[in-house]
């Protein structure tokens, strides 16, 4: 007799969300939070100050992933919100990825395949022919995971002190069954 259990990405689930709501704002302070800290651990030797993150999130809102301008996404394991992920209108065929987050006790289930999945979907629903993204150098689990989903280093297409290498993805083809597992 077999007994066939799920694989810990099938409890992964994409779906749009309104970025105001309390979900999404509790995930993107999270996410804010644990970039934030890893930056300043790197660079100052200490964390954020709760004051540093309150301005952080005030100079880098996120308003703009919602319609018209964007969208935003939440993955939920399990019924429960753990990841997430914003879109960015740039012109007729780009949308800019951000705000890519998984929470760290769900990282390695498959979450952030399944968010990267879903982008792709979001973004050709835009009209988006291709997504772009930057990031910075010390997020090396990001650049890896972008990597694994077909994102390459492209040129500078924004400044900003944290943008420190770029990528780019065409999504002109449909995602394989290798995206979706992954």
């Amino acid at each position: 007799m077999t007994i066939s259990t799920p694989r810990t990405s099938d409890l992964w689930a994409v779906s749009r969300a309104d970025v105001g709501s309390a979900e999404a704002q509790a995930l993107l302070r999270e996410y804010y939070s644990d970039v934030a800290n890893r930056y300043y651990r790197l660079h100052l030797g200490r964390d954020c100050t709760d004051e540093e993150i309150e301005s952080g999130l005030a100079d880098s809102p996120s308003d703009d992933l919602a319609e018209p301008t964007g969208l935003f996404l939440l993955g939920r394991h399990g019924g429960e919100a753990h990841s997430c992920a914003g879109l960015r209108i740039r012109d007729a065929d780009t949308v800019e990825l951000t705000r890519v987050f998984v929470r760290h006790a769900r990282r390695g289930t498959g979450g952030g395949g399944r968010l990267l999945a879903a982008v792709d979907e979001a973004a050709r629903s835009l009209g988006a022919e291709r997504i772009v993204l930057d990031t910075r150098l010390d997020l090396v689990e990001a650049r890896a995971l972008y990597a694994r989903h077909g994102y390459r280093e492209i040129p500078a297409y924004s400044s900003g002190p944290y943008a420190q290498v770029w990528y780019g993805k065409d999504i002109t083809a449909p995602a394989t069954g290798r995206d979706m597992a992954e």
